[in-house]
């Protein structure tokens, strides 16, 4: 009985290495299989067999931060344009990687290469990095024989998608933290100043102003059981949290989202910004229609949107075109878009008319972001200062009528 080295994938992706012993290599095979591992090489050890190893996960060095995964496509793309060989170009950019964790991924996708395996699916092997819309372009580069060009579009894309997912989270950083300042200053006001502000008056009891006994109330029962507030906060913190990860939470806090004024428009806006980016550039590097549909779908985010393109999907599939079947998605896809859709089906510019209406409307989702944080900053403004307003005003109107209250 022989002894047989596999190199395999688990279920997460993950590379093990390890010995089985059989009688041909097909039986390897077999027994590789039955460990639940899905085999990328198997090759005969001269020597006695030993026994099955448990699969260890090969060594990747970490997590490989969107940058380098973006240096290194743009790189690749440019050392094959200038038509270095595939092997030699991994072989560099596994030695200048700074990081790591980088280095130990490059330089396993180079060991799988130089050992004949596609550079697609080497790259498959590491998800986190090379996620499934990155290795459907590549493998349609690798078969068109483009795939410096393919290289240099996934650099593109990810560059612009990062750039508006940083344009998107800077316009919300400023609100964000104008209303955590908000309630920090109302927290003190409640806790800290108005208990001490308030034993001034406690001697006049119910001649104070309505007002006042009403902040100085809500004060003294908030101080009171602030260890039951906190609890309670805490309590609802893991409830969302937990029904955020199921499916049907998920819905939930995506239908709130999209009904919330303002917020829903963008949301959608950016989904249709990602989506037709992603489509235009994946029909662009020669992937099918139906194939390049499906990747674009997970694009898109979010669960409630995903499943209307997953109709037009099904109509696509069934013979209609893409205008007709977009259409059947008014919350995402105007009629508008349906329309410049049919127009590009017509010319046969479909992958160029998508990128287009992606600029086009990234432009658009930036000025509605700008208009928005315009917004939501001078209201956000104006309810912390009436909150903090009525604080004062209830805590200044005994001293405005001290000379009655003493009568």
């Amino acid at each position: 009985m022989a002894a047989f080295v596999y190199t395999a994938l688990d279920d997460k992706g993950q590379q093990t290495i390890g010995t089985v012993a059989a009688e041909n290599r097909g039986a390897a095979l077999d027994q590789v299989y039955r460990l639940g591992l899905h085999p990328v090489r198997v090759e005969e050890r001269e020597g006695r067999a030993e026994p099955v190893k448990a699969a260890a996960p090969a060594a990747t060095g970490g997590r490989v931060s969107r940058a380098d995964v973006e240096t290194f496509t743009r790189g690749l793309s440019n050392l094959l344009a200038a038509g270095v060989p595939l092997s030699r170009s991994l072989q560099i950019l596994s030695r200048e990687a700074a990081r790591p964790a980088a280095k130990a991924q490059w330089a396993a996708v180079y060991e799988d290469v130089v050992g004949g395996m596609p550079l697609a699916d080497a790259m498959a092997k590491f998800p986190r990095s090379f996620p499934p819309v990155y290795v459907a372009m590549v493998r349609a580069g690798e078969t068109g024989g483009f795939i410096d060009v393919v290289l240099s579009q996934i650099a593109d894309f990810q560059s612009r998608d990062q750039e508006l997912k940083g344009r998107v989270r800077a316009a919300l950083i400023y609100p964000c933290v104008l209303a955590f300042i908000a309630c920090g200053v109302l927290i003190f006001l409640m806790t800290f100043f108005i208990p001490r502000f308030s034993k001034i008056f406690e001697e006049f009891g119910s001649a104070l102003p309505i007002m006042t006994r009403v902040v100085v109330g809500a004060s003294q029962w908030i101080t009171g059981y602030a260890p039951v507030f906190a609890v309670v906060l805490i309590m609802l913190f893991l409830v969302g949290r937990r029904a955020l990860a199921s499916e049907t939470g998920r819905r939930a806090a995506e239908w709130l989202m999209f009904k919330t004024p303002g917020l829903g428009g963008i949301i959608s806006m950016f989904a249709v910004v990602r989506f037709c980016r992603m489509l235009g550039t994946l029909l662009g590097s020669g992937v099918s229609l139906v194939a390049a549909l499906r990747v674009a779908r997970e694009a898109i985010g979010h669960q409630t949107l995903q499943d209307a393109v997953g109709k037009a999907i099904e109509e696509v599939q069934r013979g209609a075109s893409l205008s007709r079947s977009l259409a059947a998605c008014p919350q995402l896809f105007t009629a508008s878009i349906a329309e410049m859709v049919s127009v590009a089906e017509e010319s046969g510019r479909l992958d160029k008319e998508l990128v287009r209406l992606a600029t086009a409307y990234e432009v658009l989702l930036d000025r509605r972001l700008r208009m928005l944080v315009s917004l939501v900053e001078p209201a956000l403004l104006f309810i912390m200062a009436a909150f903090v307003g009525t604080i004062v005003i209830s805590m200044l109107l005994p001293v405005f009528t001290l000379q009655e209250l003493i009568k």
